[in-house]
């Protein structure tokens, strides 16, 4: 299929180009016995990792400071034994393909250095990878700041979103605190009634805050309203506008480099691509005949070839604007289909969908294409630990919604109307958070672990919460 880099004899220092192989077939699936193979590393690693980091030593010890973690050891029903279904939803889809490289999926070509076929929904599984080698591990529970539970909360909802429990919404996570309240010998739960404890979950918070009092149950799950849960840290894609306990943090893209030359060589070529595309929407929907800002935005696009334009505007861009057709998934699993007009675009629109938030905020980023909201609970009320929110001024652009679908405000004016000198010092902005929303390959290089990525300030900012909370509970 396609490839997003090409291998070169000098991958470190020659610039990554994109090419495809449209005739190529899909990948093959994974199979169950990948699927094991996966199972027994993780099973191993977790082993190996808490021990060998839990060493004492003088320097370990500075640096690790207020930063121990805990992983809980949790019996396999509630990750690895999750990874065994992946083909038993085929109302949501046949997962077992984006299990390999532990949840990054495979490469979008056999040379390809940085690039996979990443499904958002395994963050579950990157992370807990990911933690595996977090360096400040302990095995005793008293010395840590913070309890990890390697629970793949989003992957053990399918079964009440698209199987058989789907009627029992509302035991979703139950199981898991019987477990932590009533087979705890150590009280690790009960030392602070989960204050200090975190997990990770690979869909919106939307999909989890079912009310229990619902009767028949809508679509989701109710683990964010069991009590049981409500001083627990849920890392999550999309937190609710007054979220208790969950944090948004991004999601994953395709992008995950191993060292500090692959990250540096894509950065190097986005400083030289050129932008001849003004602005960009990557996505489905719009065909609907009610007023939304999407249909608006397919509406000017589709328009946009009638724009009478200036001369210097003309000289820089020989397209107003780009629709890349996203619609039934098909760019879900191939990022070329998008990544490289993104590219070739100054400016990429983010507007809302089923929810506020989009993965293509972060593909258009990773792209150095300045990302346009339409509404604030799509990037600058979700990621401040990601992406301060006291800087998305000067990294992006804000258009109103409501200006855009009933007062007729025409984003192609607002975009042309900004200086091409603020555009080169917005998109250099955008290239500095590039390190904040990627997730690089877990093993990756000491040069590159030097750059903290999305992971690590999820983990900062855990720790800091974590440690805040515990202070007020006091």
């Amino acid at each position: 299929m396609a490839s997003l880099v090409k291998k070169t004899k000098k991958p470190a220092l020659q610039p990554l180009s994109f090419h495809s192989h449209p005739t190529m077939p899909p990948p093959p699936q994974t199979t169950l016995s990948t699927v094991l193979h996966l199972v027994l590393f993780l099973l191993l690693s977790s082993t190996t990792t808490a021990i060998s980091t839990s060493q004492d030593t003088s320097d370990l010890e500075q640096d690790c400071t207020n930063k121990w973690i805990h992983i809980r050891d949790l019996p396999p029903q509630f990750n690895l034994d999750l990874l065994k279904n992946c083909s038993e939803y085929p109302l949501f889809d046949n997962f077992c393909s984006y299990l390999s490289n532990h949840g990054l999926g495979q490469k979008t070509y056999n040379d390809s250095h940085s690039w996979y076929r990443t499904d958002p929904f395994m963050l579950e599984l990157i992370f807990h990878r990911r933690m595996l080698e977090y360096p400040c591990l302990t095995s005793d529970p008293n010395l840590a700041n913070a309890i990890y539970l390697p629970y793949y909360a989003g992957l053990d909802s399918l079964k009440y979103l698209f199987g058989p429990a789907v009627n029992s919404s509302f035991l979703h996570g139950l199981d898991l605190f019987h477990y932590l309240a009533h087979q705890d010998s150590e009280s690790i739960w009960h030392k602070n009634f989960g204050h200090d404890h975190f997990l990770v979950m690979a869909r919106p918070a939307w999909d989890f805050c079912q009310p229990l009092s619902n009767d028949p149950p809508i679509f989701g799950t109710s683990l964010l309203e069991l009590p049981e849960f409500y001083n627990v840290t849920m890392l999550t894609f999309e937190a609710r506008a007054f979220p208790w306990q969950e944090i948004a943090i991004p999601y994953p893209t395709s992008f995950h480099p191993s060292n500090l030359a692959l990250f540096e060589a894509w950065i190097n070529r986005l400083r030289r691509t050129r932008r001849s595309t003004l602005m960009l929407f990557a996505a489905g929907g719009g065909i609907s005949a009610n007023p939304n800002v999407r249909r608006s935005i397919r509406l000017e696009c589709d328009n946009s070839t009638n724009v009478s334009l200036n001369g210097s505007i003309t000289m820089k861009y020989a397209k107003l604007c780009e629709f890349v057709d996203c619609s039934n998934g098909i760019c879900e699993h191939d990022p070329i289909r998008f990544m490289k007009p993104m590219l070739q675009a100054s400016f990429c629109l983010q507007p809302p969908g089923d929810t506020p938030t989009r993965r293509s905020t972060f593909d258009g980023i990773l792209a150095g294409c300045i990302p346009v909201f339409f509404e604030e609970l799509s990037a600058k009320k979700q990621y401040k630990w990601h992406l301060p929110e006291e800087k998305y001024e000067e990294f992006s652009v804000f258009i109103p919604k409501e200006e855009v679908v009933f007062k007729g405000l025409k984003i192609l004016d607002v975009l042309m109307s900004i200086p091409r000198a603020e555009v080169r010092r917005m998109r250099e902005k955008v290239l500095e958070m590039i390190p904040r929303v990627m997730y690089r390959k877990h093993g990756s290089s000491l040069g590159l672990r030097s750059k903290k990525d999305a992971f690590d300030i999820a983990i900062d900012g855990t720790l800091q919460r974590i440690k805040s909370r515990l202070e007020d509970s006091a």
